[in-house]
């Protein structure tokens, strides 16, 4: 078997490597770090699925370039859902998630003059690869706080069964590799 899956993101190629989950199953890692070329192509192909939205968030911490060039190419602001308390934070709100990528529970916090800028804006939901969605859900937790409307789920990739839900807007599947 090969130690990489090659796909074509948002017209360009790429091979990204596989990664075991056990003795059956391995996973292809979308690491959107590093590659401004595929972020500006994935952000623009996303904008053009995605509905109008006042504002972008997005969970700590692959999903930020992403969440930055969306936010660049269509002029609308951004906001990052924190693994850690910030000292800027005066007053942060916070939610409890796990995702397929840590270990562990996981905090994510949102300062609250943030959240109290989106309130009952409309807001979309930016991050890498959805799998278990279960970091959308937490940063829709912490954007619910604040009655905003949560217009659309994206991302560059869903993983696995998460292709098949019609709640969220991405551009490629990106299978689960059985050995």
């Amino acid at each position: 078997m090969s130690e990489t899956y090659k796909m074509k993101i948002a017209g360009l190629e790429r091979e990204l490597p596989l990664c075991p989950i056990n003795d059956k199953l391995s996973i292809a890692a979308f690491i959107i770090f590093g590659d401004v070329e595929l972020t500006v192509a994935a952000s623009a192909e996303l904008l053009k699925k995605c509905p109008e939205f006042d504002f972008i968030a997005t969970p700590e911490a692959k999903s930020i370039p992403l969440a930055y060039e969306m936010s660049r190419q269509s002029g609308k602001p951004y906001f990052v859902a924190r693994k850690k308390a910030k000292l800027y934070m005066r007053d942060p709100a916070s939610v409890t998630e796990k995702s397929i990528t840590t270990a562990d529970e996981q905090k994510l916090l949102l300062d609250r003059a943030e959240g109290e800028r989106m309130r009952g804006k409309r807001v979309l939901l930016v991050d890498d690869v959805i799998s278990t969605g279960e970091s959308i859900g937490a940063v829709e937790k912490l954007v619910d706080l604040f009655d905003a409307q949560v217009v659309a789920r994206a991302a560059v990739l869903a993983e696995g069964e998460a292709a098949d839900r019609k709640d969220i807007v991405f551009l490629e599947k990106l299978p689960v590799v059985e050995k």
